[in-house]
């Protein structure tokens, strides 16, 4: 693939947002797409969102499941950029007609209270500098048509982000073992969703770790400040208007996520 080509792509992406419509998946327009250029590709959707006055606050780890990167024929997970205008705070109304074909999963949100700028960052490097953990849910969106996605669709889609919603109850890591909150998550009151820590790569923490490394390697490293979504403890389930959901994840409080207006493309 040529580097126009990787513009292309990111354009098509880009074109899917504005116009509200979903494309048709990346790989059957480029075969030769691969992971490696498919970041490329998102590296591309991100600076034009930068170029345009958008703020990274963070990142999203994905693929965190093995079943799930079975299933896409891959042996690690992915990652995309969180913009400050995708943050929702907890029971803040998210509209709904601002996304194309929103799902919803339960994760754990941890804060970077350190740099993180060596590309064999540790456990230990990890735990040390997590300022808090805190319950999320992470709204995952689609620009590639009924979700027909593989492994360099997702990726060049920014990890087929969103937007997210932070709970209000930080706790230290000292207080909690991430890989034993068990999670329950209710749409209007009746369970959806279960999961738990150990869901993540084994430990939510493992995940953090993998991230770190990885953005060290390309030079753009996690800093103080940074927001992860460490990645999904259950299922994701599909969203409509009007729907609430609540994710319960013991040792962490819950967090809510409100959706108003008119349904996007389903």
């Amino acid at each position: 693939m040529t580097e126009q080509d990787y513009l292309d792509a990111a354009h098509a992406l880009l074109s899917a947002i504005e116009e509200r419509t979903p494309i048709a998946p990346l790989r059957e327009r480029y075969p030769q797409l691969d992971m490696d250029g498919a970041y490329r590709v998102q590296q591309h959707v991100t600076d034009h969102g930068l170029s345009r006055g958008r703020r990274i606050v963070g990142r999203k780890i994905g693929l965190t499941s093995q079943a799930v990167q079975k299933q896409l024929g891959v042996d690690q997970p992915d990652f995309g950029v969180l913009f400050a205008d995708m943050a929702y705070g907890d029971a803040e109304p998210v509209p709904v007609q601002s996304l194309l074909q929103p799902k919803v999963e339960a994760e754990i949100a941890v804060v970077i209270g350190k740099d993180l700028p060596h590309a064999d960052t540790g456990f230990g490097d990890v735990i040390r500098a997590i300022d808090y953990a805190l319950p999320a849910i992470e709204i995952v969106d689609s620009r590639i048509a009924r979700w027909d996605i593989r492994i360099a669709d997702t990726v060049a889609d920014n990890a087929s982000s969103g937007a997210f919603v932070l709970g209000s109850s930080p706790k230290q890591l000292k207080d909690i073992d991430l890989r034993l909150c068990g999670m329950v998550l209710e749409r209007g009151g009746e369970p959806v969703s279960f999961g738990a820590g150990k869901a993540c790569l084994g430990n939510p923490l493992n995940a953090v770790v993998w991230l770190a490394r990885k953005l060290a390697s390309l030079g753009t490293p996690l800093k103080a400040g940074d927001i992860v979504l460490s990645g999904a403890l259950g299922p994701m389930v599909a969203v409509n208007a009007g729907d609430s959901f609540e994710a319960h994840i013991a040792g962490l409080g819950s967090v809510r996520a409100l959706f108003s207006g008119a349904g996007g493309q389903g």
